[in-house]
């Protein structure tokens, strides 16, 4: 660990935990992220031990438990890290518009992930967060004649939607029948046997969501929106959404674009925020 300055950027989700960091100086970024079950923060001290600076500060979105954000806390205060500057949505930051109607209720993951996904997407944008909830949520492009040095000013999140994960999906089924198994079949356009078909009616309702996504945010932008993927929950639906999305892309007489993978859009946020702030 050398003297450069770090801010500690982390993803405090239901299910995992993300850390990464961001050097104030350069603004370089990890190359890796730590992702950590709640009960697994004893891993932190040696990840800490490698950085390449001295964390001074921490900021971070949290949708997890206040046990589990005060646990994060505790394990950080022991190498001298002050309080975790938790971030809350808004109604405006790092030029970013929210749109919601009470812009405090979106969710801050949400929000913080469309501040990151700014700077990357140059024009509209579809982000489909596949966690333990799915999420799909639209980035209207930057103003016409926007300067390049501008690129994300004035941009509005418009909305999304919220629904079941993939996994949770699967689970509700095992759990909440009497004859449906917890299913790990394969993909099929018409399936012959209850896994299978249970894993493909899961896939094609995510897709469906997305899709209708994206073509509203077609209709309402008069543009052809980028999409972006992130979560866990992705290698579940990665094979049907490509295939969806192609077909939409041709139906609608667009160039065909595939979705693009995005390892850690909360952490990019955060970074973007930042950034802003310097």
């Amino acid at each position: 660990m050398d003297g450069r300055p770090l801010i500690l950027l982390i993803d405090a989700g239901n299910t995992r935990i993300k850390f990464g960091w961001l050097c104030e100086r350069t603004g370089q970024r990890e190359s890796e992220t730590l992702a950590l079950q709640p009960s697994e923060l004893d891993r932190l001290a040696s990840w800490l031990g490698a950085v390449p600076g001295r964390p001074l500060q921490a900021i971070g979105v949290s949708v997890t438990s206040q046990a589990v954000a005060s646990a994060i806390g505790a394990a950080l205060q022991q190498h001298g890290i002050p309080a975790i500057e938790w971030l809350h949505s808004s109604d405006e930051i790092a030029g970013v518009k929210n749109l919601y109607a009470q812009p405090e209720q979106l969710g801050p993951d949400r929000w913080i992930s469309l501040v990151g996904l700014s700077p990357r997407a140059k024009g509209a944008a579809v982000l489909a967060t596949f966690g333990t909830a799915t999420t799909v949520d639209t980035l209207g492009p930057p103003p016409p004649g926007t300067e390049p040095t501008a690129a994300i000013s004035a941009r509005r999140f418009e909305g999304g939607l919220i629904l079941p994960g993939p996994e949770l999906m699967r689970r509700s089924l095992a759990n909440g029948t009497a004859g449906l198994p917890y299913a790990e079949g394969g993909l099929a356009a018409f399936p012959r046997d209850t896994h299978s078909a249970i894993v493909s009616g899961i896939a094609a309702a995510q897709a469906g969501a997305v899709m209708r996504q994206w073509r509203r945010a077609l209709d309402l932008l008069g543009t052809v929106p980028q999409l972006y993927c992130a979560g866990g929950g992705w290698p579940l639906v990665a094979e049907e959404i490509r295939h969806a999305l192609a077909s939409c892309q041709a139906d609608c007489g667009v160039a065909i674009s595939p979705p693009e993978w995005l390892h850690a859009p909360v952490l990019d946020g955060l970074a973007v925020v930042a950034r802003a702030r310097r």
